[in-house]
């Protein structure tokens, strides 16, 4: 898979593919394991965002667990945690104008964020957050560790030896033209080479694919199932923003069958900090419909009623859209 350009070369113990949650997460712990063994370890992770969290577009309700198992003190290191989700609310939407509440009794353990649902411990719920400033965090708590992070520099390909061995990654060339040519300020990227490399590039990541195709590790699996998710996040007015409100919810737009929709996925609304709101709707990638347009659908939702009064009289500062494990 590794090209045969002369390239510089750099050498790691481990050398980690995408720097969002999982990425760090991975990092940070190789480090505790060696620093508490007192072994030597190098760590790199790549980031193809020209920072720490640039790509990363979750409006988050997160659950602190896993973060507690990680750092113990992450509240004393200063984590973004800052908003604890105060209020749940589960709603069905029935049609342009028409949302039913489902009952608290009604709602799925797993749906429940003012407090953890593995264990119903409503003194400690779980919060609103921007995982974009979460990965930032956890960037800082990794080079303290002694972990390398590059940032703007996008993993190309993976270098697989002769026996079918990966022994790292190349960073993308630089300088390269829209034809694919090489510019007067082309430069060829490096080999990071690393006993392991991990890849924690997302859902659909390039050489996630290729490898899974070159190793057949989908083999006698099932197919996985892809969604698209689009986000939003808005500034308004502080009069109607509730820190720790969290809405979830379904329906329509896209059960509108005289829409042309009889799709399946779910939206979702939190009130954040800094008097921000997060909107979204994931899309399962099954709809049969070839005219369904998930941003459309997505664009008419925010006119409901229920969701329009949190987001009237705002402002839209940031939009994206990716797809979802």
């Amino acid at each position: 898979m590794a090209s045969q350009i002369e390239r510089e070369s750099m050498n790691f113990d481990v050398v980690i593919v995408g720097a969002g949650p999982s990425g760090l997460s991975a990092a940070c712990r190789l480090m505790q394991q060696a620093n508490e063994a007192e072994r030597e370890l190098s760590v790199c992770v790549v980031e193809k965002g020209s920072e720490v969290g640039a790509h990363i577009l979750s409006g988050a309700v997160f659950e602190p667990r896993a973060l507690s198992e990680l750092f113990p003190d992450w509240a004393e290191r200063g984590a973004p945690l800052n908003t604890p989700v105060l209020r749940d609310e589960l709603y069905l939407l029935k049609d342009a104008d028409k949302a039913q509440k489902l009952p608290n009794a009604l709602v799925p353990k797993s749906m429940h964020n003012a407090g953890h649902a593995s264990s119903n411990d409503t003194d400690n719920p779980n919060y609103v957050i921007s995982a974009g400033n979460l990965c930032r965090w956890l960037a800082e708590q990794a080079e303290g560790l002694g972990v390398e992070i590059f940032p703007g520099f996008a993993a190309q390909e993976a270098i697989v030896d002769d026996e079918g061995i990966v022994r790292g990654i190349i960073t993308g060339d630089m300088g390269v033209a829209a034809d694919g040519s090489e510019t007067a300020n082309y430069m060829p990227g490096m080999e990071l080479r690393a006993k392991y490399t991990l890849f924690c590039e997302g859902a659909r990541g390039h050489i996630g694919k290729r490898l899974i195709s070159r190793f057949d590790l989908d083999a006698n699996r099932d197919p996985q199932h892809y969604a698209i998710g689009f986000k939003e996040l808005w500034d308004v007015p502080a009069e109607q923003h509730e820190p720790g409100l969290v809405l979830h919810g379904s329906g329509w737009p896209l059960n509108d069958k005289d829409h042309g929709g009889d799709s399946h996925g779910g939206w979702f609304l939190y009130h954040g900090d800094n008097q921000q709101v997060m909107v979204g709707l994931i899309v399962d990638l099954a709809y049969r419909n070839p005219y369904l347009s998930p941003f459309d659908e997505f664009q008419r939702m925010k006119h409901h009623p229920l969701l329009k009064r949190h987001l009237e009289g705002g402002k839209r500062v940031a939009y994206g859209a990716r797809a979802i494990t």
